[in-house]
C-alpha cells in the first residue's frame, strides 16, 4: 500500500463517517467565482454539473455526493458538492471533500487550493493537514510538508498513518535517524503496521 493510498484510507473514513455542523454562511472570498468556475469547467469536461437552481439544499447534496463517493463515482460525488458549495459556501467539511476528490483524479494544483480554503475554516482538522503534506511532498515542498505533518500530531499524537507519513517524508529528507523514530512511533501505536516495519527494516539494513 502506498502512502497516499494510507493517506486517502484514512481520509475515507473521515470523507464517510464525519457528521456534519451547519455553519454560517460567511462572505464568499475574493476570486472564489472564478476559482470555482475554473473547476466546474474541469467537472463539465467529464460529466454533466448539478443545475444552479436544482431543488436540493447543501445537505442533500452532501448527501448524494456521499452515495455517488461510496459507488466511486467520483466525477457525480464532485459536481454535487461544487453545487453544495455554491449554495452553503465555506463549509469547511464539503471544501475537504472536494479537494479530497480532485487529489484522487490528480488534480493537485486545485485540490491544493480547496484543502488550503478548508484550513482556514477548520484550522485543528488533521487530515486537511495530512493531505496538505502529501502533496506538498509530492512536489517536494518538504519544509511544508513538515509543517503540516507536525501541526496534524499536534491536534492527534495517535495516529499511526502520520508518523509512517513523517517516516516517509524525513527519507525523502535524507535523515534516517528521525525516520527510523517516527516508524518505530507508528509501530509502537499499531504493531500489525506491516508498511511501517518494511521502511523500518529497510532503514536499519542501510
Amino acid at each position: 500500500m502506498t502512502v497516499f493510498q494510507l493517506l486517502m484510507l484514512g481520509a475515507s473514513a473521515y470523507f464517510a463517517f464525519k457528521i456534519y455542523e451547519h455553519i454560517q454562511t460567511l462572505q464568499d472570498p475574493e476570486g472564489k467565482d472564478n476559482h470555482n468556475s475554473s473547476v466546474n469547467n474541469h467537472v463539465n469536461n467529464n460529466v454533466q454539473t448539478i443545475d444552479a437552481f436544482s431543488p436540493f439544499d447543501a445537505d442533500e447534496l452532501i448527501q448524494k455526493a456521499d452515495v455517488a463517493f461510496e459507488e466511486e463515482d467520483y466525477k457525480k460525488a464532485l459536481a454535487f458538492l461544487l453545487e453544495a458549495n455554491n449554495k452553503a459556501s465555506n463549509n469547511p467539511d464539503t471544501l475537504f471533500k472536494i479537494g479530497y476528490i480532485l487529489q484522487k483524479q490528480n488534480d493537485n494544483d486545485e485540490a491544493l487550493s480547496y484543502y488550503k480554503q478548508a484550513l482556514e475554516f477548520d484550522k485543528k482538522n488533521e487530515y486537511i493537514h495530512n493531505s496538505l503534506a502529501s502533496i506538498y511532498r509530492e512536489n517536494r515542498e518538504y519544509i511544508s510538508a513538515q509543517m503540516h505533518l507536525r501541526d496534524s500530531l499536534a491536534l492527534d499524537n495517535t495516529n499511526p498513518i502520520t508518523y509512517y507519513n513523517y517516516g516517509n517524508l524525513l527519507v525523502d529528507m535524507d535523515n534516517s535517524e528521525e525516520a527510523i523514530n517516527m516508524y518505530e512511533k507508528a509501530i509502537e501505536i499499531n504493531p500489525d503496521f506491516e508498511e511501517a516495519k518494511v521502511e523500518l527494516e529497510t532503514l536499519r539494513n542501510i
